[in-house]
């Protein structure tokens, strides 16, 4: 079985620890056809994405427990390689994990993968829909999950830099009219691009009107509330129901289509103010999803082909629906995740790639064998928690006999 075994097996392909000397002698390392059979006995994992998301906390302790792996060998690409170098110039990999944040090129990575064709753990396509809220819609209706009633607006830019709606609109006070669509306020407001956090919240006169803006966190903020009660008359929107949740959001991260961690923390269209603990990281509530919940999870993971997935849910009397999926994210500061979530990603590959490259591997693997840590003695399987089941005694009268016996034996 391939367990974990203590070494570190990483190269930083043209990254900080390299400089172009070495780059050249890994590159010749890599791609050499004459590798010996030990080598090729190894499963390349290819890292592919902006620096400053590789180096996080998250990804840096998942990495390391990777590296755990007997057969496994994990390159991090750099970032002047990423963007400077043709995708022929970038290392081999069998697997490949990358994922799209911003200036990130996702088009060179996708010719990257059709030339290579690694296993994908996250489908490189599909983030692509990821950025475009219509498209993720689209894709949660055709899924079945549940998400908030929507309407959307769509503008253009004429020749003259003049935007053009294409959708009939009838504002009012307190509602807005999409094409024979009603929303009365509150209502959201999210622009088409997923990449634009700027999400407004408008209320209705009876509650003293105004909106609530949210954007990406800013200290020890996350919205602020403004008298401005019309809506943007710039580029394209959608807009959603408010869903009256209790303050707090639910956020789910998937790893694989069987495994779901979540936590809750406030929402953001409160009062605009981030809970920080001790350490200034935002408060997060440990969360125990329901047998649906779970189901929305798997849906989400396998209708966008990502197994790293996060997604928001607003749970409303009784119900969930999901008002966002965010694509590759991982749980901070959760070292159980951590375990959890190498532990399912370096058997997800050892079992797609063991078999094709002859490397002893066990198809039987359960989701939930052991767990492996390492210790001051090693890597030692660890003890979750000890279970007793006590049952309390009756007193119904036995057909029992009681006897002394007084030999030594």
């Amino acid at each position: 079985m391939s367990e974990p075994n203590g070494n570190t097996k990483r190269d930083e392909y043209c990254g900080e620890s390299l400089n172009g000397d070495e780059n050249e002698d890994l590159l010749d390392h890599l791609n050499d056809s004459d590798d010996s059979e030990e080598d090729r006995r190894f499963i390349t994992v290819g890292i592919c994405a902006q620096w400053k998301k590789v180096k996080a906390k998250p990804m840096e302790e998942i990495l390391h427990r990777l590296e755990q792996f007997e057969f496994m060998r994990i390159i991090v690409f750099s970032e002047p390689m990423i963007h400077e170098k043709p995708i022929d110039e970038w290392p081999f990999c069998h697997v490949l994990i990358s994922f799209h944040s911003k200036d990130f090129p996702l088009a060179k990575t996708q010719q990257y993968a059709r030339l290579h064709k690694p296993f994908l753990i996250n489908d490189l396509d599909k983030q692509w829909d990821i950025m475009d809220r219509i498209k993720v819609h689209e894709i949660l209706n055709d899924a079945g999950i549940a998400q908030p009633r929507y309407g959307l607006l769509r503008r253009t830019l004429n020749a003259d830099g003049i935007w053009q709606i294409l959708s009939v609109v009838n504002e009012q006070d307190d509602q807005i009219e999409i094409d024979g669509e009603v929303f009365h306020k509150p209502f959201v407001e999210k622009p088409v691009s997923a990449e634009n956090h700027d999400v407004y919240i408008y209320f209705p006169s009876s509650a003293g009107g105004g909106s609530q803006r949210l954007f990406r966190k800013i200290g020890s903020r996350s919205s602020v509330y403004t008298s401005e009660n019309s809506i943007r008359k710039d580029g394209s929107y959608i807009y959603e129901e408010f869903m009256p949740t209790d303050g707090t959001d639910v956020k789910v991260y998937t790893v694989g289509a069987e495994y779901a961690h979540a936590e809750a923390r406030k929402s953001p269209g409160l009062d605009g103010k981030v809970e920080r603990d001790e350490f200034g990281k935002e408060v997060r509530y440990p969360v125990i999803l329901r047998a649906d919940e779970k189901l929305i999870a798997m849906k989400i993971c396998l209708a966008f082909k990502q197994a790293v997935c996060g997604f928001d849910l607003l749970r409303v009397e009784g119900k969930s629906f999901v008002c966002d999926v965010n694509g590759f994210s991982f749980v901070k500061n959760s070292t159980k995740y951590y375990d959890d979530c190498a532990s399912i990603l370096g058997h997800m590959i050892m079992r797609e790639l063991a078999p094709t490259l002859s490397i002893p591997y066990p198809l039987a693997y359960q989701a939930n064998d052991p767990p492996f840590v390492p210790t001051a003695l090693g890597t030692r399987m660890e003890l979750r928690c000890v279970i007793a089941v006590i049952r309390h005694g009756d007193r119904t009268p036995k057909q029992k006999m009681k006897m002394a016996v007084l030999h030594p034996l």
